[in-house]
């Protein structure tokens, strides 16, 4: 069995591929770039499986009408407001203007301060066009000299989004907000009969003395993966594992049979006429 990768070595192992390509639009200056997916989990992928043989439990995509499994090309989506249901096809979705838009368009600038964390999202590095480069090193000055936090909007994945452009180490990032009626109301927190005594605060600004430090990434790691690696390493050694074969069940081919629609009637004869063979 192959060891399993470790911390070091979840760090990309292929080239970034663009998930998006466009342009931003900066007043009538326009900079087409790509967006790169800025963040990536480390997480280790765990399966499913049967505790009594160690099968892999499998999720189907099976029609509630005719009860057959359904492959992906053949899925539409629809909405449903509880009595009816519309449905919507691919070419339906392709039609909305908004979702076909290929700019990034600022919208404003804001200071920095203004952006509150809670809406922030997905991260995406954006890279310029090689004939875009000084447009695009204009709109990162302007962002850096005037300390300003870019409002854009823009199209991923057949949704509008909102979402802000500034600047890291010397390149643009765009990070995905979300819409305002997303967020959910806070609950402010009654602390009128609170009192805090002099001595209480004081001590309380002790600690954060003692605390304070600049912040370092590098610091911290993910506890819990390094000691689920180490788990499974052990497991491994220890001759604790079964062939990954094996859990997809014997003689099975590539396109798996997942056993013919079971008839609900039929089934339940079955079971009446087993127990009537039980008691003869």
């Amino acid at each position: 069995m192959p060891p399993v990768a470790s911390a070091a070595q979840v760090a990309f192992d292929e080239d970034m591929r663009a998930i998006w390509s466009g342009s931003i639009a900066f007043g009538l200056v326009n900079v087409p770039v790509k967006a790169y997916t800025a963040v990536r989990e480390h997480d280790l992928k765990l399966h499913q499986v049967h505790d009594k043989d160690h099968g892999r439990i499998r999720y189907e995509r099976r029609c509630d009408v005719c009860g057959e499994l359904v492959e992906y090309s053949h899925i539409q989506r629809a909405f449903d407001d509880g009595s009816t249901t519309v449905v919507l096809t691919d070419e339906d979705l392709k039609e909305l203007p908004a979702a076909a838009r290929g700019e990034i368009e600022v919208v404003r600038f804001v200071p920095s301060q203004q952006i509150d964390p809670i809406t922030l999202d997905g991260s995406y590095y954006l890279q310029p066009d090689s004939k875009a480069t000084k447009a695009y090193a204009l709109l990162l000055h302007t962002l850096n000299e005037t300390e300003r936090t870019a409002i854009v909007t823009f199209a991923l994945r057949q949704k509008t989004r909102l979402g802000v452009l500034r600047v890291r180490e010397g390149d643009l990032v765009l990070q995905s907000m979300t819409w305002p009626d997303e967020v959910r109301e806070q609950a402010v927190t009654d602390l009128g009969s609170v009192k805090l005594t002099k001595k209480e605060k004081d001590l309380a600004a002790t600690l954060v003395d003692h605390m304070t430090g600049d912040f370092d990434p590098d610091e911290f790691e993910d506890e819990y993966q390094i000691q689920l690696r180490e788990l499974i390493e052990a497991k491994l050694e220890a001759g604790d594992a079964v062939d990954t074969a094996a859990t997809f069940g014997e003689g099975e081919s590539e396109e798996p049979d997942r056993g013919k629609v079971v008839d609900l009637m039929e089934a339940l004869q079955r079971s009446i006429d087993k127990g009537k063979a039980k008691g003869a």
